[in-house]
């Protein structure tokens, strides 16, 4: 009887083990390199068409950027603020317009400007798929920063068909 009993917990012990092992693993995906390049490109196109002279930068999931696009004549500072936005969308999984709302001085979540970094200006957009943070994107260059949120939600509208993967 009591061997019964240690084959039972033996067999159950073994049949759960399994199911824990699955949970050491987390299976993410990303955008394709071609995919970040359709957004920037779509991004970069629609301030080209208000006439705005922009760099966009796509950064993957945990915000490692994957394209930068900077057209010929916007600014040196442009590259590594659109790369700041969109690291800043992912990290904080909110656009960068909203986070500038949030962190306002003398608001309570002010001081997440002070962290290396961040950039907190209008134009960095977090980019979904099937309900996950896959990418972010960010434009600088543009006459503020609801220009430059607009041209990066061009970007991910132009690849939003291919997001439900």
């Amino acid at each position: 009887m009591l061997s019964r009993i240690g084959l039972v917990v033996v067999g159950l012990t073994l049949l759960a083990a399994p199911a824990h092992a699955d949970d050491a693993l987390v299976t993410s995906k990303s955008l394709s390199p071609e995919l970040a390049l359709d957004a920037a490109k779509a991004a970069l196109g629609e301030c080209r068409k208000q006439g705005f002279q922009v760099a966009v930068t796509v950064v993957d999931r945990s915000g490692l950027p994957q394209v930068m696009l900077r057209d010929r004549f916007a600014g040196a500072h442009t590259p590594s603020t659109a790369t700041g936005k969109a690291w800043t969308a992912v990290s904080f999984k909110t656009g960068t317009g909203e986070l500038a709302n949030m962190t306002k001085p003398g608001m309570p979540q002010s001081g997440l400007r002070d962290l290396p970094g961040v950039v907190v200006l209008g134009g960095g957009l977090i980019v979904e798929a099937a309900g996950s943070l896959v990418a972010g994107i960010g434009v600088s260059g543009a006459p503020g920063g609801e220009a430059d949120e607009a041209c990066a939600k061009a970007g991910i509208d132009a690849i939003k068909d291919k997001l439900d993967f």
